[in-house]
């Protein structure tokens, strides 16, 4: 079964965790290292022969416009991933409608086509900011990859979908959802999808999950994680116990286990592992604006 990765292309210390020590403003006075490491992404990627969907922060490619169009050379997907990396529930509706605009903009130049994915800075799409949704619609995005459905002190919707849906009512126009991936366990929904999941928990039982996603529930995982995870040489951010030990916890273990997990599964970008269910969401959303 084809799975779907996603890379979120963000720089080392544009993270939410790190928003409180490092300044947007600021941004410009740190080193970038995102185009060395989404390059090593890239490289690892053709390496296991595999495509994925990359949502790219619009700053990063404002910066580094030629990584950009070298992501969409290479086959891979391009979405977005917003401009600043500011958490969705932070923002008034018109902020968070002229960001979204400005990123998918600047991205669409870039690659000469228009991208139909998005995924909110930490999957900040929570109860109290699904307005955002009908915002993505509006603005001709097909799918949305925001939602997490798990219980976190920052972000997600434990009660949500945990499979691809089609958000069309309450509403809300109509769009897709990809959620990330969980496990239904005790009644609760575990993550099992990458990035900090992915470093904290041993190979084997992310194995396992997506084995039993696949295997038993009969959906595809949607996995993610970001470029500075696979890069131990970041400088390090002055910052909190939690927000330290969440971003640099298994760096080292990291491109090791990557490799175990491309070696193992079948990933593809979001856009086509749901190739057909995102072509009726988009005749849906045609014959109701008609």
């Amino acid at each position: 079964m084809l799975n779907a990765l996603s890379i979120d292309v963000e720089d080392y210390y544009q993270v939410s965790a790190f928003e409180t020590s490092v300044r947007f403003e600021n941004w410009n006075r740190y080193e970038s290292r995102v185009e060395r490491n989404t390059y090593r992404v890239l490289d690892l990627l053709d390496e296991y022969h595999v495509k994925a969907t990359f949502f790219v922060l619009g700053w990063v490619a404002e910066h580094n416009p030629t990584l950009i169009q070298i992501i969409s050379k290479r086959g891979h997907e391009v979405a977005s991933h917003g401009y600043s990396h500011r958490l969705i529930y932070t923002q008034t509706q018109d902020q968070f409608r002229e960001e979204t605009r400005r990123a998918k903009k600047i991205v669409e130049d870039i690659i000469g086509q228009s991208i139909i994915g998005y995924r909110a800075a930490s999957y900040s799409i929570t109860a109290e900011s699904l307005w955002a949704l009908d915002i993505l619609a509006e603005e001709g995005f097909q799918y949305d990859s925001s939602i997490f459905p798990i219980r976190h002190d920052r972000y997600g919707i434990p009660g949500h979908k945990r499979f691809f849906h089609i958000l069309n009512g309450n509403g809300h126009l109509p769009i897709a959802e990809v959620p990330l991936s969980t496990l239904r366990i005790a009644g609760i929904n575990v993550p099992v999808a990458g990035g900090g999941y992915f470093r904290l928990l041993p190979y084997a039982m992310t194995h396992l999950a997506l084995l039993y996603l696949n295997r038993q529930e009969g959906q595809p995982a949607v996995v993610y994680f970001h470029p500075w995870e696979i890069d131990l040489d970041q400088p390090r951010i002055q910052a909190g116990r939690i927000s330290r030990f969440r971003h640099y916890t298994n760096l080292a273990r990291m491109e090791g286990k990557l490799r175990s997990l491309l070696a193992n599964f079948s990933f593809a970008p979001i856009r086509e592992v749901y190739a057909e269910s995102l072509r009726v969401s988009a005749t849906t959303l045609k014959s109701d604006a008609a």
